[in-house]
């Protein structure tokens, strides 16, 4: 994991690398987010760089983690089975765009590289994990879940199919597709 100072040059560096990986992303995917290009786009050294990311993938795993989580708030509007419905919605659109083909890059070199696994883990997985966690937790605070289901499960069968479509794209990631996955996986988990 990245070397945690608080030193605000540090900070700085960090952002900077950061805000500059996420542009390349844009730009053009992983392979235009070369440790060379980061460098170059954010005006950090590359000595710098390799002292908080061992590679430029696990760079770019906490910048699409971060980018992601900013992309798809929680739906907070009081009724389960249409916040998780939204939410498979949120995260398939997002999928389908242009970051889907990032996140599948993503994900491919992670399980290439075992250095930017942590990472992809860590600001990816992890966080959008967290995020599913507490629409559950509100879910099961209201009684309208199954409570001998947990989280990861949940997050399994809702956005499992998601990925699944995306990497092997045997099926469309559309709003209408995410509507009948978020119908089939809720007819098991909300409560009677």
């Amino acid at each position: 994991m990245p070397e945690q100072s608080s030193h605000p040059r540090s900070l700085r560096a960090m952002d900077s690398v950061l805000r500059a990986t996420t542009e390349l992303l844009a730009e053009g995917g992983l392979p235009a987010a070369t440790v060379d290009a980061i460098s170059a786009r954010s005006g950090v050294s590359k000595a710098t760089i390799y002292k908080h990311w061992p590679c430029r993938t696990a760079i770019a795993a906490e910048a699409f983690g971060k980018q992601m989580a900013a992309a798809i708030p929680l739906p907070d509007n009081g009724n389960t089975a249409e916040e998780l419905a939204e939410q498979v919605r949120r995260v398939s659109a997002f999928y389908a765009g242009p970051q889907g083909t990032i996140f599948a890059q993503l994900l491919a070199a992670s399980v290439a590289d075992p250095a930017a696994s942590p990472y992809f883990r860590e600001y990816f997985l992890d966080k959008r994990r967290e995020a599913v966690a507490e629409l559950w937790q509100r879910a099961l605070d209201r009684g309208e879940v199954k409570p001998e289901i947990s989280a990861a499960t949940a997050t399994d069968v809702l956005f499992g199919p998601l990925i699944f479509r995306l990497m092997t794209g045997h099926a469309e990631l559309s709003q209408e597709e995410a509507d009948k996955i978020s119908s089939a996986a809720l007819g098991g988990l909300l409560a009677d």
